[in-house]
């Protein structure tokens, strides 16, 4: 379709109104894959750096990144032990996977993409810790308080 064609269908719409709404709703879709697509990010690289599942080959290659002959090596191993690291590598394979780019429709577009799903991801996976550490905080004043109780019940008790 030409663009006169499209213009010759929006006859109420001034065509720089109707290419800035177009742009606008361009740049919404946007974005909201990029939210969208920063969640799966954010879970993987948690989920490898920091849950029970990966434990074994995450202690495995946090040794090996201490002891293993050359820079590279070590390198290579630390990957798998610091979420933020790793995160740069799982950005790579969703936008390897979905070609998804933002702003821009050449390889600008895939940096853009690249450093603000890595910054969302990383900003998700800050949010989860913060929340994880108040909800374990929370846990544990509730557990003194109830062993706390539980003494002074006991104490009534015997008392």
């Amino acid at each position: 379709m030409r663009l006169g064609e499209t213009f010759a269908r929006l006859p109420n719409v001034p065509p720089f109104e109707w290419l800035q709404q177009r742009l606008t709703m361009e740049l919404r879709r946007e974005l909201t894959y990029l939210v969208v697509l920063a969640l799966p990010v954010a879970c993987i690289a948690w989920t490898v750096t920091h849950e029970e599942l990966f434990r074994e080959p995450r202690d495995w290659c946090a040794s090996k990144s201490q002891v293993a002959p050359g820079l590279l090596r070590r390198r290579f191993f630390y990957i798998f032990t610091c979420e933020y690291c790793f995160s740069h590598y799982v950005a790579g394979a969703v936008l390897a996977v979905t070609r998804y780019r933002l702003l821009y429709d050449d390889w600008r577009g895939y940096v853009v993409a690249a450093f603000s799903l890595i910054a969302l991801a990383n900003l998700y996976m800050a949010v989860f810790a913060r929340l994880r550490l108040e909800i374990k905080e929370e846990r544990l004043d509730i557990a003194a308080k109830e062993s706390s109780d539980t003494r002074s019940a006991k104490r009534m008790r015997v008392g």
